[in-house]
């Protein structure tokens, strides 16, 4: 018996750990909506689970009491009856998964029209690339270009264009809204909206290659004001360096041909390979979330940006040393909003 105790308690111990598993507070949750669009993909979610659990416990309550109530038992040897012919029985199994399918489908329907339709008013539009292995955020009213965060405002509709620049990607904001891919020549739409400010994570949710599972990002969500104000810094950056260490680091950002790949607003860097780079010193995160935004990380990922990325095309700079790393960095961490 020992055996078979075993086998139960570790499967019982593997079913808890599952459950309390599902208990944690996880920043991307499809359960737990904060917009418009994710409370009615989740409305359908509801409605499509409550349906099979339905049918689930009319095939299999009656199924457990018919397998007990009509079991064979020691010396019956009756043939069971039959319902064969049975009129009635069969119009219902016919018409009833009819009925649910029409249930399940004009709600469907109902909200794939509202979610393919840009709700009538004011809108921000912006343009979200997806690249290897990271996402650019465009706002084309406002002259901004950004990357890692997509600032919106706090009940707002936010008019989505989505692009690639490489391969096909997924852009995916579990709490706000559901997926919706990017495809290389193919301008895709979608809208989505916050209810209150707030940092919601999002990700790709399409393979697109080696570091795939590293390519996130923040949408953050502000107040109106706040907004407008991250919007004026973003136009009216700080580019001058703030100190001698950050005035060596600009030159150095020059001398290595930083400028070739990254666009810094306000400067002679123009470069449309990498992130813009514009108020990156006010951001929280680097390098697709991978990183937090911090001189320590920084300075990591400009030594060895293949440790933290695989396959990225950001160069490795092995041979700077560590005052050069640090004015590097000090540079870049002064570039705020």
């Amino acid at each position: 018996m020992r055996g078979p105790v075993r086998r139960l308690a570790g499967a019982a111990l593997a079913a808890a750990a599952l459950l309390l598993g599902g208990c944690a507070a996880l920043p991307q949750d499809v359960l737990a909506p904060h917009g418009t669009v994710a409370r009615m993909e989740l409305g359908l979610i509801e409605r499509s689970l409550g349906i099979m659990v339905g049918v689930a416990a009319a095939v299999y309550i009656p199924l457990a009491y018919i397998l007990l109530r009509y079991r064979e038992r020691p010396g019956d040897g009756r043939a069971p009856g039959t319902s064969e012919g049975n009129t009635l029985l069969e119009g219902v199994w016919t018409v009833l998964p009819f009925v649910l399918l029409v249930v399940l489908a004009l709600p469907t329907f109902r909200d794939t029209f509202r979610l393919a339709t840009l709700p009538s008013g004011p809108a921000v539009d912006v343009t979200v690339v997806g690249h290897q292995w990271w996402w650019e955020f465009d706002y084309p009213a406002y002259g901004i270009v950004t990357a890692d965060e997509m600032h919106i405002p706090a009940g707002a509709v936010i008019d989505i264009t989505l692009r690639s620049a490489d391969v096909i990607h997924a852009f995916w904001v579990p709490t706000l809204a559901g997926k919706q891919d990017a495809i290389p020549g193919l301008d895709l739409h979608m809208w989505l909206e916050a209810d209150r400010p707030g940092v919601y994570p999002g990700q790709c949710a399409e393979f697109c290659g080696l570091s795939h599972a590293l390519m996130r990002f923040d949408v953050v969500a502000q107040s109106p004001a706040a907004f407008q104000s991250w919007v004026s810094g973003m136009q009216h950056p700080v580019t001058a360096p703030q100190s001698s260490l950050a005035a060596e680091g600009e030159v150095l950002f020059a001398q290595l041909g930083c400028a070739g790949c990254h666009t810094i607003q306000g400067t002679s860097a123009q470069g449309k390979v990498g992130p813009n780079l514009t108020g990156i010193g006010s951001r929280r995160v680097i390098v697709a979330g991978a990183l937090a935004n911090n001189p320590a990380d920084l300075g990591q990922w400009l030594h060895d940006p293949a440790s933290i990325i695989p396959g990225t095309v950001m160069p490795s700079f092995p041979n700077l040393n560590g005052s050069q790393l640090q004015a590097i960095t000090a540079y870049l961490e002064g570039l705020r909003v």
